[in-house]
């Protein structure tokens, strides 16, 4: 195709759309769609994204520390959507405890994914691999987080991905949109502009509690083996995966190669 030649694409929400390539076309869209929701508040955001976007939604959560946000938020409108929670085998028993406590309140529809492999049977081959650098972290991270969550995507089938991330949580989330988009699917991130005043806010309104580990000190929570309070290293980044890392991969799942 020429650089001045034109063809006329069909996009989701705007039909169709002149541009010079698709992937031009997908992105001016994606940049239209991420202005639109920037003037919203996250309970639109979420209507919008019902309306507009593809069905079969679910909402990822961790049950970490400020957890209830999004799940509240989410369920007020969608009701029934599976709520997927990846279980590595090695979270803190409170995290459990939290899991059950707002699954309960909240009347959630919880979907539990894990590895195909035990948390016994993985060290018995491979020795705790957290304890073994960066690439150690890095593959039990794959199997325990990335593959379940992937698992979990495709067997539900998902074409819309409601998430909690936050752009004030870690220099790794600074960028984080409102939307993302790869190949049919989406991901929503109704509340990517919140502060921790935000949270404390809605979780008073609501009358929803934080992690039970919040008074203790921890910031951020996951795997016993990988998580330390605040008061316990020298910058919030170290309170995860010793400082060598931030995010586990979960949330760098390339949607279209699913």
């Amino acid at each position: 195709m020429s650089s001045n030649s034109v063809k006329k694409i069909d996009l989701p929400i705007f039909g169709a759309i002149d541009a010079f390539d698709e992937h031009e076309s997908r992105q001016r869209a994606l940049d239209h769609c991420n202005e639109i929701m920037s003037s919203k508040p996250a309970q639109d955001r979420i209507t919008w994204a019902a309306q507009h976007l593809p069905s079969n939604p679910v909402l990822s959560s961790s049950f970490g520390v400020q957890a209830a946000v999004s799940l509240h938020l989410v369920t007020q409108q969608l009701a029934n959507i599976p709520v997927i929670f990846i279980d590595t085998g090695y979270q803190f028993p409170e995290t459990y405890q939290f899991v059950d406590e707002l699954t309960e309140r909240l009347d959630l529809n919880l979907k539990i994914y894990s590895s195909k492999t035990s948390p016994a049977w993985q060290e018995a081959r491979f020795g705790q691999r957290w304890n073994q650098g960066l690439k150690g972290l890095e593959t039990y991270n794959q199997e325990n987080k990335v593959e379940p969550m992937q698992r979990a995507l495709r067997e539900l089938k998902v074409g819309t991905w409601y998430a909690g991330l936050r752009r004030d949580q870690t220099s790794s989330r600074m960028n984080t949109p409102y939307l993302s988009w790869s190949g049919d699917r989406w991901k929503v991130h109704p509340i990517a502009d919140w502060t921790d005043r935000d949270v404390y806010n809605y979780l008073n309104k609501h009358d929803l509690p934080y992690h039970p580990l919040w008074e203790q000190g921890y910031v951020s929570v996951g795997d016993m083996h990988t998580t330390k309070p605040l008061h316990a290293v020298d910058h919030r980044d170290q309170t995860r995966f010793f400082g060598l890392k931030r995010e586990c991969g979960l949330h760098e799942i390339d949607l279209s190669s699913l």
